[in-house]
């Protein structure tokens, strides 16, 4: 594979860090919504689409990390009638240091929610459904059946859609794992959210190897799946670590890869170090395809299931 060209990134404005870096820090470098770039500013969700979207998730008993996760994309995405669901409830056993979703101990498996998913995808005509979930590591299978089944309600109820699923680790076990590629899915993705040095910090209960793991085995699993992955900005990862991070997951065998702008949910989570600007990631896009990716999905906004739909058979 070729070298890649040097690239250099002006750092923009103040870009000092802060001398703590726990959850519960104070983010005085970078406040959460005064100092938020243009870039950054997103409409409130709001019209009878987004209305009726919110209303048949509620009715259906269903989680949407749309709203768990306070995606910036959701005005666009409901807006649009697509969503991305979460299975297996709304509280998760990791205490990640960027995510909104709630850590505490998660309450008995539904395992009727796999029906009301496939029905809800049917009855909002979806050509591609996205399907995540919150890491229940208490589960002998982390959940792992439950995605499978839901995939097979979809199918079943929806045939024609195609469907995505975003996966924990499974704690690494390749059995769940293969439970998940054995119903199918197009695109089989799992986030491996920042760069190696940040993990402790980031991703405490995670191992950045074993996320490379479950990658290389989606890869190698073939059938046509997808393989995808997803990684963010800003929280105090430098250029070089990026690039060697996107080196290391292509090298799985990862076709497709969301990069996008880290976004502080509350004063307790993780400070934001820096915002990195739209030239930057239209930059990394274009060294992630020098790399060999066959698709790159890059800027402040991007998210795992941003545009999801064009990642199908890439």
């Amino acid at each position: 594979m070729a070298e890649l060209a040097p690239i250099r990134f002006e750092v923009p404005g103040e870009v000092e860090r802060p001398r703590s870096r726990g959850r519960g820090d104070a983010n005085t470098v970078v406040p959460i919504d005064r100092s938020r770039p243009e870039w950054l500013k997103v409409r409130l969700p709001t019209g009878p689409t987004y209305e009726n979207l919110r209303r048949l998730m509620r009715t259906k008993e269903l989680h949407t990390v749309c709203e768990e996760a306070h995606c910036p994309n959701m005005a666009e995405c409901w807006g649009a009638g697509t969503a991305t669901f979460m299975i297996l409830g709304d509280t998760c056993t990791r205490s990640c240091g960027f995510c909104a979703v709630k850590t505490g101990r998660p309450g008995t498996v539904d395992l009727e929610e796999p029906a009301r998913v496939g029905e809800a995808v049917a009855r909002m005509g979806l050509d591609h459904a996205v399907v995540t979930s919150v890491n229940r590591d208490e589960l002998p299978d982390g959940g792992a059946g439950v995605f499978a089944e839901t995939i097979r309600e979809i199918r079943r109820q929806a045939p024609g859609t195609t469907v995505e699923v975003l996966i924990p680790d499974f704690l690494g076990r390749a059995e769940a794992l293969d439970a998940v590629l054995e119903a199918k899915p197009e695109v089989l993705g799992h986030n491996v959210e920042t760069v190696p040095r940040l993990y402790p910090r980031v991703r405490p209960q995670a191992r950045y190897e074993r996320s490379l793991g479950v990658l290389r085995r989606i890869a190698a699993h073939g059938d046509g799946i997808v393989c995808k992955t997803g990684i963010m900005l800003g929280l105090g990862e430098t250029l070089d670590e990026v690039l060697a991070t996107m080196r290391d997951i292509v090298a799985q065998g990862t076709r497709v890869i969301t990069i996008g702008q880290y976004l502080r949910p509350s004063p307790t989570h993780l400070p934001i170090e820096r915002y990195w600007t739209p030239d930057e990631f239209a930059r990394l896009r274009d060294a992630g395809m020098a790399m060999g990716y066959r698709h790159v999905e890059s800027g402040p906004l991007v998210r795992s299931s941003y545009h999801a739909e064009r990642h199908v058979g890439v």
